[in-house]
């Protein structure tokens, strides 16, 4: 329960990967914090896979005081959301807040369309690299890491250790419970 009295906002549209979502918001809920699902609007989304996911918050109506971060999962919600000016700036200022973002697949593409990648390392889905290098990011090819606050996952498969990562780091930014 280590991330108790905390909230952590997971973001996503239709057709987000269901398991790079439910996973962290299951693993994060573990621990004790309150997961957002935060959708661009109330209505049930479907995953890529099929399973469905009710928001719980609007994205436009997130507090970023109020966060202790961020997570952006994969699938086609990412090329959906970061088409949105207030996903964008959520991300950007959050990103400048020091606060802990969780980025796994084609969340790149959020990250990527926020400016918060050139000169950092970078890894995602393969379909993505192309896109992260030309963006000023270094590629790295591992299931997940941590450059600064930004924690990265490749796909699916590495959810385990992109989860470690993530928690790791959004226990260290709670502090001391």
């Amino acid at each position: 329960m280590r991330l108790r009295n905390h909230k952590i906002a997971i973001l996503l549209a239709e057709g987000v990967e269901d398991l790079e979502f439910y996973v962290p918001y299951m693993r994060l809920q573990e621990e004790g914090a309150e997961v957002i699902a935060a959708g661009l609007d109330l209505n049930p989304v479907h995953g890529k896979n099929g399973l469905k996911i009710i928001p719980t918050a609007r994205t436009d109506s997130l507090a970023r005081q109020k966060l202790l971060g961020l997570v952006i999962p994969g699938g086609w919600a990412p090329d959906k959301l970061r088409r949105h000016e207030h996903v964008i700036w959520l991300v950007q200022e959050l990103h400048n807040d020091g606060k802990p973002l969780g980025i796994i697949c084609h969340g790149g593409l959020v990250a990527i369309s926020a400016g918060i990648v050139t000169g950092r390392k970078a890894t995602g889905s393969r379909g993505i690299k192309d896109d992260l290098v030309n963006a000023g990011a270094t590629w790295v090819d591992e299931p997940a890491f941590r450059d600064g606050n930004l924690v990265w996952g490749r796909v699916v498969s590495d959810i385990p250790a992109f989860c470690r990562e993530l928690v790791a780091a959004f226990v260290q930014a709670a502090g001391p419970s």
